[in-house]
């Protein structure tokens, strides 16, 4: 390998002098099951080869074998195999491969190959748009990197904002010919006018997070900056904003922006305030002006345009205008589209309110329909997905379309059209059935305070228009999965590697940005009926924990048994062969071993809620294991089960292998933080080894299955 300083020498003589040294770095967006894996398979790999590598992890319980300064030093290359963004600028003038974590479980060995030739890190920021310059393999692509990044900083801001708006209109407001108002120098006044706050700092935000992802700290000011033009209208004299599609827009045009300036060769006189004053100041200069005079004129265009063009519309088909009020509607929530149909429909209130009553139907469709989405199949979503869906569900209630904005940033390919699709059937439905709304505002609130006209069918239009949204949303997001899927698989095989290792399923699922998040949503989860019920599992595993206990006694008074992971696993909760034959009856035997030992207050909740994570996406991690887990008071203090199959159980595992070696761990909400996530990980990397797991498989009984499993440490 040639050292990193002299990277043209030749690099034999080196090689063969000193032992290689490697650096790596694993990441995964929930930080458990896969960072271990990718970290120990990286080094069982590099302790074959006879390479001495460290192995940084950075998971959720925080950053562990943190590399030094001087590892860095003293290292001839780096591995980053992460699906988050990981700072590289400690890296300056190593060889680095940058790729997705499944990678660093898949293949290890030629990952150790791969970086002996990989790029020197030129050091100039640690943003995707540099590691996209480095990364060999299936690492994300910049571009959806900083998408998803500017996604997940905006969505506090939709949630908090929204929520005090729709409270503070649910208990403070009355309808007026003006729409629903608040009262001034009122207290619930005061919190609308907060909430407004952070609606408007919610484009800036998003943009400038894109920005921050591609360009690091110099692209934040000019994407922020970007974000407030796509939000405020008035500057480039338009009566509609860009909306999240301008800010999107303004995001990439800023980061690439700097990372073309930051390109240009300067005096080193100019160098030290390239980052802090030119590079901010040029950027922005050009990201604003483009946006006043370039796109400010389109966008003015199109509002004057389709303005004039409803209007041509106002004597055709009830049904046909309502569906294009809805498909307006639904477009860009907030943009100048919807802003052109909203205004339209505002400017008719008193001569023809069947016209407000199409748009205030459709309204509300977007972010509910985005809500139901995430609560019909929950595992094609993350957990910061799940949450923002229930929030967008409260934001329809209250006709604030915006709710759904952080949906169809992250899959615009796929939400919009459902909900553009979702509107037209909410406005069709509305004109069919002449729905009338007297104020300047939509969805069920308006209801509330009694301003529509044909309640009934308002409501039968919101709901159709909601559930269209929610199933075709998720009905293409499948199929984007699948086809997702279908290429990796394609890829893999043409890679003439014979049958690769695929990319394991974590312990959690993936946020929306794990290096296969689809794998999640097309892995089958297997969850029938158990065939005995859980009090005879129970009262069964009672009575085999009786004689275990004795056993247990037994290897004490000879020297006592080892301790299992900090003790929580003791021969009580081992079984050497499972009865079950499927998921579900597998974890309720579990759930019966673990309820043997007395820590379990509520047998049935502790199955349930291990069925729920399941829901969410299996915790078959493949090689032949299964991991599931629960964090509920129905168990009072941490408890782990583990039994084997023989002939081995369904898990929706990705590589298509059964659950022969099947752990639960159950913790209480209280101790839910770090033990539930160090018992992942320390069972996740332990059990990459392949003697550890054949050692477990043919240990002959409880006793043995615990001398094994005490190396787990």
């Amino acid at each position: 390998m040639t050292s990193p300083a002299d990277p043209h020498a030749g690099g034999g003589a080196v090689e063969q002098q000193r032992k290689l040294k490697l650096l790596a770095v694993t990441s995964c967006p929930t930080g458990i099951a896969h960072t271990y894996m990718a970290a120990e398979k990286l080094q069982q790999a590099a302790d074959a080869a006879g390479i001495d590598m460290k192995v940084e992890t950075q998971g959720s319980i925080g950053a562990e074998n943190v590399l030094t300064d001087n590892d860095v030093k003293d290292a001839d290359g780096v591995i980053i195999a992460a699906d988050t963004d990981v700072d590289r600028s400690r890296f300056a003038g190593k060889r680095l491969l940058a790729v997705g974590v499944s990678e660093g479980i898949s293949h290890p060995e030629q990952l150790l190959e791969r970086v002996r030739t990989a790029p020197v890190h030129g050091g100039s920021g640690g943003g995707a748009a540099q590691g996209a310059a480095v990364s060999g393999g299936k690492d994300r692509g910049a571009a959806y990197k900083a998408l998803m990044n500017g996604v997940s900083f905006m969505i506090p801001f939709v949630v908090v904002g929204g929520l005090l708006i729709a409270v503070s209109l649910a208990i403070g407001g009355h309808a007026t010919p003006d729409g629903i108002q608040i009262p001034k120098d009122t207290f619930w006044f005061n919190v609308n006018a907060l909430g407004t706050l952070g609606f408007k700092l919610m484009l800036p935000i998003f943009s400038g997070y894109i920005a921050y992802a591609l360009g690091d700290r110099p692209a934040l000011v000019p994407g922020m900056i970007g974000g407030f033009l796509a939000a405020d209208a008035s500057i480039y004299g338009s009566d509609a904003n860009a909306g999240f599609l301008g800010a999107i827009v303004t995001g990439f045009l800023a980061g690439y922006l700097v990372i073309a300036i930051r390109k240009v060769k300067v005096p080193k006189a100019v160098q030290p305030i390239m980052p802090i004053i030119v590079v901010p100041i040029v950027s922005t200069l050009a990201v604003g002006l483009a946006f006043i005079y370039i796109l400010g004129g389109p966008i003015s265009w199109v509002f004057t345009h389709l303005t004039d063009f409803l209007g041509g519309m106002t004597g055709s088909s009830a049904v046909l205008l309502g569906a294009l009020i809805g498909l307006m509607i639904a477009f860009d929530m907030g943009g100048p589209v919807n802003k052109t149909a909203f205004l339209f429909a505002v400017g008719l209130i008193g001569t023809n309110n069947a016209v407000m009553g199409m748009a205030a139907a459709a309204i509300p469709v977007m972010p509910l329909g985005q809500g139901l989405a995430t609560l019909i199949r929950r595992k094609l979503y993350s957990d910061a997905e799940r949450e923002a869906g229930i929030a967008a569900l409260f934001m329809g209630c209250f006709g604030i379309s915006e709710g759904a904005i952080p949906f169809a940033a992250a899959r615009p390919a796929q939400v919009i059209p459902a909900n553009m699709l979702g509107g037209a059937v909410a406005g069709a439905i509305a004109g069919l059935a002449g729905v009338e709304d007297s104020v300047p505002h939509g969805g069920p609130i308006v209801a509330v305070f009694g301003a529509i006209s044909g309640l009934a069918m308002f409501v039968v239009a919101m709901a159709a228009g909601t559930v269209v949204t929610a199933l075709t949303t998720n009905a293409l997001i499948g199929v984007s999965n699948r086809r997702a899927a279908a290429k990796q698989a394609a890829t893999e095989s043409g890679k003439g590697a014979g049958a690769p290792e695929p990319a394991l399923v974590g312990a959690a699922p993936a946020v929306s940005a794990e290096s296969a998040p689809e794998a999640h949503a097309t892995a089958t989860v297997a969850s029938a009926s158990a065939s005995a019920s859980l009090q005879a599992a129970a009262a069964g595993s009672t009575a085999a924990g009786a004689a275990e206990a004795e056993a247990e006694a037994g290897a004490e008074s000879d020297g006592g048994a080892p301790e299992v992971l900090s003790g929580y696993l003791t021969a009580r909760t081992v079984k050497v062969r499972l009865d079950a034959q499927d998921k579900e009856a597998a974890i309720r035997e579990l759930a019966g071993l673990a309820a043997g030992t007395g820590k379990v207050a509520d047998a049935e909740e502790l199955v349930q809620t291990a069925l729920r994570r399941e829901e969410q996406g299996t915790t078959g991690l493949g090689e032949e294991i299964a991991i599931p887990h629960a964090k509920t008071d129905a168990v009072t203090a941490p408890v782990v089960a583990f039994a084997r199959s023989s002939e081995g159980i369904e898990w929706g595992s990705l590589d298509g292998t059964k659950a022969k070696l099947v752990f639960m761990i159950a913790v209480p909400e209280a101790a839910a933080g770090d033990e539930h996530l160090r018992i992942l990980a320390l069972l996740s990397r332990k059990l990459m080894d392949t003697d550890f797991r054949a050692r477990l498989q043919a240990a002959p009984d409880e006793a043995a299955i615990l001398e094994v499993l005490a190396e787990v440490q």
